[in-house]
């Protein structure tokens, strides 16, 4: 079956809910248009017909959706800032909306969490991230109490996770530290919707003759970029190509920084992207780069932007971790390279552009993998699942 019409076939008929709910999503870091938070799980219990409101920092009240957008005052200057004022703040909108299910999206907001169970609520924590693990990178947190930070916080946090209605985990990873403190402790992928990032004109098989790699996303250097550019010198030396770079750089000293290798001349840097100019920069581009470092929170990730290269058919260049092996291997959709050999990189790339069949069919595989198993249409039916038995 073509990826086409496994498409059509496994496109999600909403069915409206026989008992509505009033549902708040909260947030103090994320967003207004946050893909995850917003385009995905509130408008997918939006359609189903609940009653949807998301409380998020520095935007505009809105409607937008079908998504009621609660906007709050916020400027912190600092992490520790943010936390101490920016969360009192939406609780005390979280409380004005008086919801039936709140659904926060910070680990930084599990005090307010607490405090809308004490009102009778019922709370769903959304962990994106291993936070226990983040810590140990932070580098606002002096490196000397990382550890004991670390410790501290894995603690706090399945001890309050056992108070909650559920625990929503973005990887299965996750969900095995969770399901002992929480047995209602669920995996929802945060997997590309089906048709958004298609070019349904040329179906982005057009661009594969570009001799355009791309990377879009969070410009880290722990998520390879300077890997990435120094390849990019090393490509050009053999042919001609383009390193496409949407995102933000953090922290903004790093662009100057790479801005001064001898790669950058290779680079398009076309800094934050829509969803749309998203569509239109992966329909030009030939190959997809997610090369993110070894560290142990990366290993076990799933990074949406290498679903979503496979969605728009690409064929990704990704780092060797087992668990992207198995991915991108068994569904013959790209290479898997040492994100830290810049050399094996390279090669990777050089590889590709130079076989624009050879891309064809790694994108034709995985679209229809997304089309198959990796698509947000699957897991928003877990979604409406774990709020309905909220009501049991």
């Amino acid at each position: 079956m073509t990826w086409r019409k496994i498409l059509k076939k496994n496109q999600l008929n909403y069915l409206k809910v026989v008992d509505p709910m009033k549902i708040c999503h909260i947030t103090s870091v994320h967003s207004g248009r946050d893909t995850r938070i917003v385009i995905k799980e509130c408008q997918s219990l939006a359609k189903a017909g609940h009653d949807v409101s998301y409380i998020v920092p520095k935007e505009e009240n809105r409607t937008e959706y079908g998504v009621k957008i609660v906007g709050v005052s916020s400027s912190p200057r600092h992490p520790v800032e943010r936390i101490l004022k920016t969360t009192r703040s939406v609780f005390e909108a979280a409380k004005s909306v008086d919801a039936d299910v709140y659904h926060f999206h910070d680990p930084e907001l599990i005090p307010i969490g607490m405090k809308l169970k004490k009102l009778g609520k019922k709370v769903i924590y959304d962990v994106h991230e291993d936070v226990p693990e983040q810590i140990l990178s932070k580098q606002w947190i002096p490196k000397r109490v990382r550890k004991l930070m670390s410790k501290a916080f894995a603690r706090y946090e399945k001890k309050a996770s056992r108070k909650f209605d559920a625990v929503i985990t973005a990887t299965p990873y996750i969900m095995e530290k969770f399901r002992p403190f929480n047995p209602n402790t669920v995996t929802i992928h945060n997997y590309p919707i089906l048709r958004e990032l298609i070019d349904e004109e040329n179906s982005g098989m057009a661009s594969m003759e570009s001799g355009k790699v791309v990377y879009l996303g969070g410009i880290y250097r722990l998520r390879g970029i300077v890997e990435m550019i120094n390849a990019l010198e090393w490509v050009n030396q053999v042919r001609p190509a383009e390193l496409v770079l949407g995102g933000t750089f953090a922290p903004p000293a790093l662009e100057d920084e790479v801005k001064q290798l001898s790669g950058w001349k290779h680079v398009d840097y076309r800094g934050f992207l829509s969803r749309e100019e998203v569509k239109q920069t992966l329909a030009e581009s030939q190959v997809g780069l997610v090369l993110l470092h070894p560290e142990p929170r990366f290993v076990v990730s799933l990074p949406i932007k290498m679903f979503e290269y496979m969605s728009a058919g690409l064929p990704v260049i990704a780092s060797n971790f087992p668990l992207w092996k198995e991915i991108v291997e068994n569904n013959d959709c790209g290479i898997c390279v040492d994100p830290l050999d810049e050399a094996e990189v390279s090669k990777a790339i050089l590889e590709l552009l130079g076989d624009p069949e050879r891309c064809r069919q790694m994108g034709e595989n995985g679209r229809k993998a997304v089309a198959e198993k990796y698509n947000w249409e699957k897991e928003s039916e877990r979604l409406l699942e774990v709020y309905n038995n909220l009501n049991d």
